[in-house]
């Protein structure tokens, strides 16, 4: 299908947006500027944060089509240039089942800003994170009426790539995809806008944002993930980007599939040295008070904030107002909206004068931690270990709870 830019007279980023942090205007990227307006269950779709690689397609969802190729129907053929059905967006919408989830989407590079030496690619700080419902097919409805193959791997390829570029497209275990991953064309209960993937975009739950691909037009069923010259043009998002790389000059093997999908195992595991990044970390953000605030002695101050931990549950919060020096578990407030959601927490607490830096970190169901730090750059740190998070030139996964603090003054009555 042709592509088109969006058109020159639609408003800059900045004015269509915001409340969102530019940090590129083309393609479009862009992050939450306040802390205070994630501070809720659900993220506005003005207010979601933007990550493109290519710059938005003018796109018609009247004629966009999904194509399903590779291992569907008894069919055998599986390299680049396997040809298959198609289905339109009124198919997508009327003759499948509908399915919503609610997941907080973070980027891979979310907290990039906080790495020393500086890590390549824009510098997000905080703010490429937010939580929405999604509405859409559930992909394993097109898989089952296609009679793809019940295991192996579903390539999924977004239209987004202007002519002579790299395709964006991510490789995903048959399990996963089959067992929650949607089509999405809604957001919020509402069509999704262009720069979140107009007219249908994967959804992975509570998986990075990087595997969640924009604008799909492809979905090719195989039994490895996509490798080698036969797939040039196709992997570079999936084998050299989006993984683990260290300041050593090698580029990470290509690898036509990995032993599990959940990141933290991986990097915690010898072999692959480069980890994939799907499962999202544990991950904690202390929305109010604001950082740089000043507040007044002995007056309570609510201390409110949001965990995430991917698939698995946030099991526990815990507060330090004393730059970690002691620790106070925290209320966790409402249940999730969903198995995928940030959990929201909040809790009282009377300072005393002085200068306090607020720190929170995120415990999930398997008894996994936040590091505090990030750590100094070495390439034999391949995971997290001894309280840090190891340093990787493209700034990817970090979850280290000390740079997501906030430091606040505290004055004396009537200073």
């Amino acid at each position: 299908m042709p592509r088109e830019l969006r058109p020159d007279d639609e408003p800059p980023l900045d004015e269509e947006f915001p409340r969102l942090e530019v940090l590129s205007a083309s393609p479009e990227n862009a992050e939450v500027a306040s802390r205070s307006d994630l501070d809720g269950l659900l993220t506005p779709e003005g207010t979601h944060y933007v990550r493109n690689h290519y710059p938005t397609p003018e796109t018609d969802a009247e004629e966009w089509t999904v194509s399903l190729t590779g291992l569907i129907g008894g069919s055998g053929e599986t390299g680049p240039d396997a040809d298959g059905p198609t289905v339109g967006m009124d198919e997508l919408r009327e003759d499948y089942p509908a399915e919503s989830v609610v997941h907080t989407m973070e980027c891979s590079g979310n907290g990039r800003a906080f790495f020393e030496p500086d890590a390549e690619g824009h510098q997000w700080t905080d703010g490429a994170v937010s939580t929405a419902v999604w509405t859409g097919t559930p992909v394993r409805a097109l898989l089952e009426e296609y009679d793809a193959a019940a295991e192996g791997w579903v390539t999924v390829m977004g239209g987004d790539a202007p002519e002579g570029e790299d395709v964006f497209c991510r490789s995903l275990p048959m399990e996963k995809v089959r067992e929650d991953c949607v089509l999405a064309y809604e957001m919020n209960g509402h069509p999704l806008p262009p720069d979140h993937g107009h007219p249908v975009r994967l959804l992975v739950p509570g998986w990075f944002g990087n595997n969640s691909v924009k604008w799909v037009e492809r979905l090719h069923v195989a039994e490895s993930m996509p490798t080698g010259e036969e797939w040039e043009g196709y992997t570079k998002y999936q084998q050299l980007e989006y993984r683990l790389r260290f300041d050593d000059g090698k580029k990470p093997e290509e690898l036509d599939r990995v032993e599990t999908p959940d990141t933290y195992e991986q990097m915690a595991a010898d072999e692959p040295r480069h980890a994939y990044f799907y499962d999202q970390l544990p991950k904690s953000l202390i929305t109010a008070p604001a950082d740089g605030a000043t507040l007044r002695a002995s007056e309570a101050v609510e201390i409110t904030g949001l965990a995430w931990a991917g698939e698995n549950r946030v099991e526990r919060v815990e507060l330090s107002t004393d730059g970690g020096e002691t620790w106070a578990d925290i209320d966790l407030l409402e249940p999730a909206l969903g198995r995928y959601a940030w959990r929201r927490f909040r809790t009282e607490w009377t300072p005393e004068a002085g200068e306090h830096r607020l720190l929170a970190r995120a415990t999930d169901a398997k008894g996994r931690v936040q590091p505090a730090r990030i750590a100094e750059p070495d390439p034999e740190q391949t995971g997290i270990e001894n309280d840090t998070y190891p340093w990787n030139t493209q700034g990817y996964g970090n979850n280290a709870y000390r740079p997501l603090g906030t430091s606040v003054t505290v004055e004396h009555d009537g200073a």
